[in-house]
């Protein structure tokens, strides 16, 4: 074996030296040390084998970078949706409760339409009184006579009543109220327009009318109060007969009519109304009453097609996903999801929108359904807006009422 002792071997051209043939093995022995700290050494793939690793390497202060799939085959994903369902719906439930408005965190917004200062826009739909939104518009004044009307509704003031006889629909088959001597706006009745569901709190009456019974004395003097913002206040009224007109809120009934009829200066939307007398034509005695009572109104019409949008509500930070839950009722019929209440979702303002697809969930309440869409990708951006669609709505076949929305960011 010969040694070649040198301090340096370079290649005589070129930039690569082979040290060594295909199949032989270059020893370095025992003691020695190979110190290439300052240049690069390239291993074949396969050679460091986990035999050839120490059973323990400290890589404190180094940077480690594995492949995306190297982790993910071993975790098992974490789905939050049931958790963030949860929050939104006892949100919802919280401001029902606590007939609270429209409220923003940094990742929901709700609203159960207490009033209208979450709603932005609307197109043939209107949000009603008792908390919802539909698709109801106005339609035609219409007479409704006395069998249209429910006796729930309708209250005695300080008069003898006779409660089947107040709409049988006869005018002359006994009396339905009287009292003796009616004076000072004391005795009347009441009719609450807003709770009974016939009419609600959309309904517009335009005129009320009451029947004398035809009894030796007749009610005179009469007045209409209506009942707005927790209080009675008398209604600036015109009569529709014969009758004559005291001032801007008293009407004199004529003795010979049976029918006298107030007409309201301005109608009046959804609210209770009393009619209360003074006075009587002595005929001869003082027992004056009543047979019947109807009323004139616009009622409530139904818009077969209608959407409404919220306020726009600035996220923290970009959104590029979207859930919401939403809580409706069937009034009539069934409102199928995704057909007939359609919801989008906007991160950009509205300009752009992204079609949920609605999964029913558990009711919300008696007779109060809910359903939720998750993890829907949107235009990205910070401006978030929903906008909820009807579609095949019909009075009496068909109506969908949007009771509230809990928007997910």
């Amino acid at each position: 074996m010969s040694k070649i002792e040198v301090d340096e071997i370079v290649p005589r051209s070129g930039n690569n030296l082979t040290v060594g043939s295909s199949g032989q093995t270059i020893i370095v022995p025992a003691g020695a040390t190979f110190n290439a700290s300052n240049s690069t050494f390239t291993l074949p793939d396969g050679t460091v084998t986990a035999a050839k690793i120490a059973s323990s390497l400290d890589l404190s202060g180094k940077t480690v970078t594995l492949p995306a799939s190297a982790v993910t085959a071993h975790v098992t994903p974490f789905d939050d949706n049931k958790i963030v369902n949860d929050i939104s719906t006892l949100a919802l439930r919280q401001a029902s409760d606590g007939n609270r408005g429209a409220y923003s965190t940094n990742s929901q917004s709700v609203d159960v339409f207490q009033d209208a200062t979450g709603i932005d826009t609307t197109t043939n739909t209107l949000r009603d009184a008792n908390e919802y939104i539909s698709t109801v518009g106005v339609g035609t004044e219409t007479l409704y006579q006395t069998s249209s009307l429910d006796i729930n509704y309708i209250t005695a003031i300080n008069m003898n009543y006779q409660s089947d006889k107040i709409i049988d629909g006869s005018v002359s088959n006994d009396w339905a109220m009287y009292v003796t001597g009616p004076s000072n706006y004391t005795n009347g009745f009441e009719y609450d327009i807003t709770s009974d569901p016939n009419f609600g709190s959309n309904f517009t009456v335009t005129k009320v009318s009451w029947h004398n019974f035809n009894t030796a004395a007749r009610f005179r003097y009469y007045r209409v109060p209506l009942f707005s913002n927790g209080s009675y206040s008398y209604a600036n009224i015109t009569p529709e007969d014969s009758s004559s007109q005291s001032d801007s809120i008293t009407l004199e009934a004529n003795n010979t009519n049976n029918w006298n009829t107030a007409v309201f200066t301005t109608p009046i939307k959804g609210a209770k109304f009393k009619i209360l007398f003074d006075s009587f034509y002595n005929n001869g005695n003082t027992n004056a009453g009543l047979s019947e009572i109807r009323f004139s109104g616009i009622p409530q019409a139904l818009n077969p097609t209608g959407n409404f949008t919220g306020t726009t509500i600035t996220a923290p930070s970009s959104v590029s996903e979207m859930g919401a839950i939403i809580t409706y009722q069937d009034f009539s019929g069934t409102n199928a999801l995704n057909t007939d209440i359609v919801l989008q979702l906007s991160a950009d303002g509205g300009s752009n929108y992204s079609t949920a697809t609605l999964t029913a969930l558990p009711d919300f309440s008696t007779g109060i359904k809910m359903a939720k869409v998750n993890d829907l990708a949107v235009t990205a951006g910070t401006q978030l807006k929903y906008k909820i669609s009807f579609a095949n709505q019909a009075s009496g076949t068909k109506e969908a009422r949007i009771r509230g929305v809990a928007l997910q960011y």
